[in-house]
């Protein structure tokens, strides 16, 4: 029996003759099924007629100039990964590019975290929004000290008398004045951001692709993916021979992600030990280099910049070194529809959790005699 693919206009209900089906469109939990490209012209062209303009739309991910440099945003399909030493600002970067998408009133974030708890996430995104970005007025910031002193200290009290939110955690950051402005923010994204604490045994590749596709469904699609971090997510019952089999089994599973479920996937990437020791860290020096490479759409590194420019430019003026400690330089390392091995920087105020998204172009030399200008 020979199969004919015959256009498909989403509502044809008309008597098939023996060995005639009709390809349906793309599924959003399993692979594509064959399709004429008239097939794919007349769906494109129904939802642009539709006014569905998001594969045309990139998500900006409210940092500039990344934005501009990366062709707006971050895209449907597409997979970016964000690599650099411990401790240098990739999860703070994660999620608040996480929380700037959530802000908008279409748009979904789903965040998978294998390093930290829900709540610690929450606590992190309340002193993010207690500086409110990209305002940043320090002034009034929170740290996770100040806000842990906040609830232990006002729960500790009696609140006879009062209403029974008083004394839940609501309660505390809304009537507390340091904490009632970043609730009150954090409320305009908190019904389109959905965390999960991963697990290394048990969230899979799998499960990550099949809890997507729900959200997708849910939401009309509208969904980004933050994978926090590559290199933990479960491959089970697959045996990678390897550590670097594994990462290409990681990365080749959340590239089909982002393919098979039409979405942008953006996932942190560890480096290896010799990684680490490098001075400055690059794409090659993550853990499974080769297939990170090849699978990204983009990949950026992060450095700190005091540690990797070159000495002629700290050395005359201490000064300025010492506030390019708190610094970050991302480079773009891999850009598929644009240039690559460019360097911005971005100022990190760690204490908030926060990155000031206003950034540069860096100006200074840096270390492996590469010198940028504006």
């Amino acid at each position: 029996m020979v199969t004919r693919i015959v256009p498909h206009d989403g509502g044809d209900n008309r008597p098939r003759q023996p060995g005639q089906e009709t390809v349906q469109p793309p599924s959003r939990a399993g692979s594509h099924l064959p399709r004429t490209l008239t097939q794919v012209l007349q769906e494109a062209n129904t939802r642009v007629v539709q006014g569905d303009l998001v594969d045309y739309v990139p998500q900006p991910t409210g940092f500039d100039p990344l934005d501009g440099l990366i062709g707006g945003g971050l895209r449907k399909t597409e997979l970016v990964l964000l690599g650099g030493p411990q401790g240098i600002g990739k999860t703070i970067a994660t999620l608040q590019i996480a929380r700037n998408i959530a802000l908008r009133p279409d748009q979904y974030v789903f965040y998978l975290s294998y390093e930290h708890t829900e709540s610690h996430l929450l606590h992190r995104l309340l002193c993010l929004e207690s500086v409110n970005p990209p305002e940043l007025d320090l002034s009034r910031g929170v740290k996770l000290r100040d806000l842990h002193q906040i609830i232990v200290a006002q729960r500790a009290k009696e609140f006879m008398g009062r209403d029974d939110m008083a004394g839940s955690l609501h309660g505390i950051l809304r009537e507390n004045p340091r904490t009632a402005h970043a609730l009150a923010r954090l409320a305009r994204y908190s019904d389109r951001m959905i965390i999960v604490k991963a697990s290394p045994s048990v969230t899979t590749l799998h499960a990550i692709k099949e809890m997507t596709a729900r959200l997708c469904d849910a939401t009309g699609g509208n969904v980004t993916v933050f994978v926090d971090y590559l290199q933990k997510v479960a491959v089970h019952p697959e045996r990678p021979r390897d550590e670097n089999d594994k990462v290409t089994m990681i990365v080749e599973g959340l590239k089909d992600v982002a393919l098979s479920l039409d979405v942008p996937v953006w996932s942190i990437v560890a480096a290896d030990r010799e990684g680490l020791k490098s001075k400055r860290i690059h794409l090659y020096h993550l853990r499974g280099s080769s297939a990170l490479d090849y699978e990204s759409d983009i990949a950026i590194i992060m450095n700190n910049k005091y540690q990797i420019m070159t000495k002629d430019h700290v050395a005359f003026n201490p000064y300025t070194a010492k506030q390019f400690r708190d610094w970050v330089v991302w480079t773009i390392e891999k850009n598929r529809a644009g240039k690559a091995m460019l360097d911005i920087e971005f100022q990190l105020h760690g204490q908030h959790f926060v990155f000031d998204p206003r950034g540069q172009r860096v100006q200074q030399q840096l270390i492996d005699d590469k010198l940028i200008e504006s």
